[in-house]
């Protein structure tokens, strides 16, 4: 029987993987765990939760064998902008959290799910389509972490055996749990404001693509890859997986078909817009769907109608 761990379940793709996990595989086989002393009140405290700190391996050895658990999803981490704003943090957390979990994995011969991210590229990286298999040389630390854990999930496979996993994210947006301290942010609050304010002010700059995912297709590659037969699984590790890519202006038309007095204007970020501008424009997710059939479901029209329509029902904005 799957028994799973969630390490950093109170983020944004934490909270709602837990509620899909639990749904898909049964409240009591899905452990959410944060460094947060209480879980907050709502569905996710429904099920078990464990305060852990992944700088803590004893801690995570410990939650590993009270619940027997087969599966640990690592989600633990600093993202990008955060990151360069507290780079040794970010190092700390992001590699010192992961070789923890892997060792833990190793002892007590758990699978491992750790996604990577679309910031594991840097400015040498083929732009457009890039390849499953490029030059990763990143310019934030985020993305230093990024292709670093990436190459001690594969170590941990090759020398140890241990299942680890992991998928590329690119921006994700959801209208349950806010996003916390990525590059591409604006991609959710742009939603939040246009139905409160009916304009919005852009940190990234018109012209900037940036590859998205709608919140439900990313909890479902999640799923999917971690279900997959291991004998296809040729890479294993940090697929590339996209759903849409655009860039603000399409954003805003999109939703002026909406709310059509709709009004954005700018006022750029240079450290987030750096960030942005060392990225990919789009990702080559062939390999992906060859090996364990990714296929997304949402595009930017269906996922703009859907946001904005699940934002009314909570009672965001009046328009």
């Amino acid at each position: 029987m799957t028994k799973i761990l969630i390490t950093g379940a109170l983020g944004q793709i934490g909270t709602e993987l837990t509620l899909a996990m639990r749904e898909r595989y049964g409240a009591s086989e899905v452990i959410c765990s944060d460094i947060k002393d209480t879980c907050p009140e709502g569905p996710i405290s429904e099920g078990v939760y464990e305060v852990l700190d992944v700088m803590n391996p004893q801690a995570i050895a410990a939650t590993v064998s009270k619940h027997k658990v087969t599966h640990i999803v690592h989600l633990a981490a600093l993202l990008s902008a955060v990151g360069e704003a507290h780079p040794a943090r970010a190092w700390e957390i992001n590699m010192g959290g992961l070789f923890h979990v892997l060792e833990v994995a190793r002892e007590a011969k758990t699978a491992v799910f750790t996604p990577s991210s679309i910031a594991a590229f840097g400015p040498g990286t083929p732009v457009d389509n890039t390849p499953q298999d490029t030059i990763q040389r990143p310019t934030t630390m985020y993305g230093v972490t990024k292709v670093a854990g990436e190459l001690l999930c594969d170590y941990y496979h090759l020398k140890f055996g241990v299942d680890v996993r992991g998928v590329r994210f690119p921006g994700l947006i959801s209208h349950e749990a806010l996003p916390g301290g990525g590059t591409t942010d604006y991609a959710v609050h742009i939603y939040y404001d246009a139905l409160k304010k009916g304009s919005y002010t852009s940190y990234i700059a018109a012209g900037t693509y940036m590859d998205m995912m709608y919140m439900p297709d990313a909890l479902q590659a999640i799923m999917t890859l971690l279900e997959a037969d291991a004998a296809r699984l040729k890479h294993r590790n940090a697929f590339n997986i996209t759903a849409m890519a655009f860039e603000p202006e399409e954003l805003a038309a999109e939703i002026r078909k909406h709310i059509p007095g709709f009004v954005m204007d700018y006022d750029v970020d240079p450290i987030r817009q750096g960030i942005a501008d060392s990225w990919p424009n789009s990702l080559d997710d062939s390999v992906a769907r060859e090996e364990w059939g990714w296929n997304p479901v949402y595009t930017l029209e269906t996922m703009t109608s859907d946001m904005l329509k699940q934002l009314k029902n909570k009672g965001i904005g009046n328009r």
